[in-house]
């Protein structure tokens, strides 16, 4: 483990890409570090919840969740700790995170659909198939601005926490 603090990761891509799976080993890897699910904070809203690509109001909801986990970051990374975001970006949502979380690394991941699904039926579902469906065609048609798009098709979880860690760590270096 090592103590230098790195830029602000910020974990990106639609459903079943590994964004939680690999933001918490990268988080928990570190000496310091927090790791900021958005779908944690969007769970808050007990009352009039929307998902993100549910109209205006979801949205709005988005942009709020992502505004929260902006505020926690630069918290964290003011107290010293190393940040790792979770969130399925638009570039609405992407907007904030560069204004927010100043420095912050954008790291797309994605898979293939086919792969994808496999993911998908290994854990809990939380969306529809027609969701799920929607967000990966989304996805495609209009990616989030980030810094690197890092294709980890095929990749086990070992394989694509240590893909990302070599992205985040050139990206941190100085000459980054």
């Amino acid at each position: 483990m090592t103590a230098a603090v790195r830029r602000p990761l910020v974990l990106t891509g639609p459903p079943a890409v590994g964004k939680t799976t690999t933001g918490r080993a990268l988080a928990e890897a570190r000496d310091r570090a927090a790791y900021v699910d958005v779908d944690d904070l969007r769970q808050l809203v007990v009352s009039g919840g929307q998902p993100p690509w549910r109209g205006a109001e979801g949205a709005a909801q988005a942009l709020l969740g992502a505004s929260g986990a902006c505020a926690l970051g630069r918290g964290f990374v003011e107290a010293g700790f190393d940040v790792v975001v979770a969130d399925v970006l638009t570039p609405a949502t992407a907007a904030v995170y560069r204004v927010g979380l100043p420095g912050a690394l954008v790291v797309h991941l994605v898979v293939d659909l086919v792969e994808a699904q496999r993911r998908a039926a290994t854990r809990p579902v939380c969306i529809t198939e027609e969701e799920f469906l929607g967000l990966h065609a989304r996805d495609l048609a209009a990616p989030p601005p980030a810094d690197v798009v890092l294709d980890v098709t095929g990749l086990d979880e070992p394989a694509q926490r240590t893909a990302v860690e070599e992205v985040w760590v050139r990206a941190s270096s100085p000459a980054g």
